[in-house]
């Protein structure tokens, strides 16, 4: 994506998913022309029971993931906040996996700047 050099909306949002398992779930994707800055990630496990997670970037939504946590624990009817600034730009996607078929809900906030 090249620099903007036009005008463009900055937005604060919020992305939610529910139940995410073993496979992969893409908790927020990217769309051409659009920057997200994340602000923070919570995971909360709402089946009473232990689980470990990844959370990685799907560069340009194109099979190569790139880990940002790799097994981290998530104690049963734990929450867990992950608060450091990412940046995504254009078709990126934010996944999160279990290791096992658990169910955890997913909230993403972040500021979508549209330049499209």
């Amino acid at each position: 994506m090249a620099i903007p050099s036009g005008s463009g909306t900055e937005v604060l949002k919020v992305a939610l998913t529910a139940g995410v398992t073993n496979a992969e779930s893409v908790v927020l994707g990217g769309v051409a022309n659009h920057i997200y800055t994340i602000l923070s990630v919570t995971l909360c496990e709402t089946a009473g029971a232990a689980e470990t997670f990844d959370m990685y970037v799907d560069d340009n939504a194109g099979g190569t993931d790139y880990e940002i946590l790799s097994d981290s624990a998530l104690g049963a009817n734990e929450t867990f906040v992950y608060n450091d600034r990412l940046v995504l730009s254009g078709t990126d996607a934010l996944c999160v996996a279990l290791a096992s078929a658990g169910n955890v809900d997913v909230v993403v906030s972040y500021i979508d700047q549209d330049w499209t």
